[in-house]
């Protein structure tokens, strides 16, 4: 389960500044931060599924651990798509680009929306933004968490539409009926 963190290891994550020579920095202590982006890291599913169990073995996150994602051919729309079923309720999607990078993902979620969200499936949304944020911490993924309003506790969940941008990527978790829900991660636009 997660627990929520007084403060943030990295303040002042979601402000960047664009400077001429296109670095993107910190206006804060003005480092400079690196790129990142589903589509902007050109992160193949082999280096996305690899960065996903990093982070699950590194923060000790038992039950998530990606096997082999199976590839579907979408070449009409000159994209593929990747799906890996955790459980019968927790269920990943990611969208490939033509280059072979990973340009979104999805994690659908079903059961009883009126009911908390549930741990496993707050564990796997905190992975998922661990894996497209490495420099991230799992308080850093809490803060996201927090962000998006998951963690309130007089969240409505049956017409709950919570969302923010960090780095570059808008993170967003949205109830579509009384049994499901979505967490996706696009590039920000």
């Amino acid at each position: 389960m997660l627990t929520l963190s007084s403060n943030s290891t990295r303040p002042g994550i979601d402000q960047t500044v664009e400077h001429e020579s296109g670095d993107a920095t910190s206006e804060e202590n003005q480092v400079p931060l690196p790129q990142t982006g589903l589509s902007g890291s050109h992160m193949t599913t082999e280096e996305f599924k690899n960065k996903f169990n990093s982070a699950v073995g590194k923060y000790r996150l038992n039950g998530l651990s990606i096997t082999r994602m199976n590839i579907r051919d979408s070449s009409e729309q000159g994209t593929d798509a990747f799906e890996y079923v955790f459980s019968d309720e927790l269920r990943l999607v990611g969208i490939v680009n033509a280059d072979e990078s990973v340009q979104e993902v999805r994690l659908y979620g079903t059961g009883d929306t009126s009911k908390p969200t549930g741990g496993m499936q707050l564990t796997a949304i905190a992975t998922l933004i661990l894996t497209t944020n490495s420099e991230y911490t799992y308080n850093d993924a809490q803060d996201v968490i927090q962000d998006i309003g998951l963690l309130d506790r007089d969240v409505n969940q049956r017409d709950f539409n919570g969302e923010t941008v960090r780095n570059g990527l808008e993170y967003r978790f949205s109830v579509q009926d009384h049994d499901h829900s979505i967490f996706e991660i696009t590039v920000a636009k």
